[in-house]
């Protein structure tokens, strides 16, 4: 699958968000090793601790469905900027997907990192 294909499906999970509160839209995909894509997108809360992010969503929804394995992840906003994930979130993708990437969109530039360049010091058992 093609990183503009995983995006375009992030962006339309990113319809789905339920943001209030920030009216911050974000969605993401993640293309696992079996060839399936799961889709997130941000659920706010008002209580802000019980928020959940676009990437944790989709990690959820895969591992739920018995999926372990992920390739590659990525994430779009509805800013025109690159959105990269929180510090939850890139600690849940190192937990899950320690050796695949992630895919950015920004105005006119998609960007594709490894999870090293993301988080150089993941928190390891």
């Amino acid at each position: 699958m093609t990183n503009e294909q995983l995006i375009k499906q992030a962006k339309t999970a990113m319809l789905n968000a339920y943001v209030p509160y920030s009216h911050f839209q974000v969605g993401a995909a993640l293309l696992t090793e079996s060839g399936k894509v799961y889709t997130g997108c941000n659920i706010e809360n008002a209580s802000y601790g019980a928020t959940i992010c676009a990437e944790r969503t989709a990690i959820a929804k895969a591992i739920s469905e018995g999926e372990k394995s992920f390739l590659k992840l990525a994430v779009v906003s509805s800013s025109e900027d690159l959105t990269y994930p929180c510090g939850i979130c890139r600690q849940v993708i190192a937990e899950f997907m320690p050796e695949g990437t992630i895919v950015f969109e920004g105005k006119d530039k998609i960007v594709e990192l490894s999870l090293a360049q993301l988080l150089p010091y993941r928190f390891e058992l």
